[in-house]
């Protein structure tokens, strides 16, 4: 029990990276661009509709296997998910 908690505080104590900004952007990007809801994004995933809605708001740090779900779901590379999108 004592070790669950001393997670969530170092996990709060742990600056955000910035790709999970980055992915965040990337992923509404694409979601958008495919003109597919976050709920049809996790039915092709086989992922609930709050866990996209979470990445997309940068409340989750993906795994890499997700991050490899996503990218396959959504027809591009894992790479282009974590790269900066000129705006």
């Amino acid at each position: 029990h004592n070790t669950n908690i001393l997670l969530n505080e170092v996990e709060t104590m742990t600056p955000k990276s910035p790709l999970i900004d980055i992915l965040a952007q990337n992923l509404r990007y694409f979601r958008h661009q495919l003109g597919i809801s976050q709920e049809e994004l996790a039915d092709i995933c086989h992922l609930h509709r709050t866990y996209i809605g979470s990445v997309e708001r940068s409340e989750r740090n993906v795994t890499l296997t997700t991050l490899d779900t996503l990218a396959k779901g959504l027809g591009v590379k894992v790479c282009e998910l974590l790269t900066p999108r000129d705006e």
